[in-house]
């Protein structure tokens, strides 16, 4: 009788691996082909919208941030730090490899006026409102 390992989320994994894969194509990107997923914040004020992801130790050169279709994407790379052998790591908790994040925003998210920034560890990136489009009314002449 052979041995495995328990891994009491590899299902749910599994699960969510279909899932990607059923509605994003390839499942390429998404959460659950990424090492890491960062912890996200997002706050609605008056005139915008604020993000706030924890990425510690992760570059402002090595992240992407970028919008298509009412899509907010973040993505990127935190570099694992050189190992060797005979290092004697009693436990190692730090994650590293590439995240992937993607948010849907609202039509009223000025998608030309997005800006980021990274200071200690966090990424703010700052989304304006547009002022609501409003409807125009269109007058119905008589044909003669």
């Amino acid at each position: 009788m052979a041995i495995t390992r328990y891994e009491p989320w590899g299902l749910l994994t599994q699960l969510q691996k279909e899932l990607d894969r059923a509605y994003e194509g390839s499942g390429e990107g998404s959460i659950a082909t990424a090492e890491w997923a960062p912890t996200v914040d997002i706050k609605e004020e008056k005139d915008k919208f604020v993000l706030h992801a924890d990425i510690p130790g992760v570059k402002p050169e090595d992240i992407d941030v970028s919008m298509e279709n009412g899509v907010l994407t973040i993505k990127g790379e935190k570099n694992t730090e050189a190992k060797t052998e005979k290092e004697n790591y009693k436990r190692i908790e730090r994650t590293y490899g590439s995240f992937y994040r993607r948010f849907s925003l609202p039509d009223s998210a000025n998608a030309e006026a997005i800006s980021a920034k990274s200071r200690h560890g966090v990424l703010e990136i700052t989304i304006p409102k547009q002022e609501a489009v409003q409807p125009k009314k269109i007058a119905v002449a008589e044909e003669e």
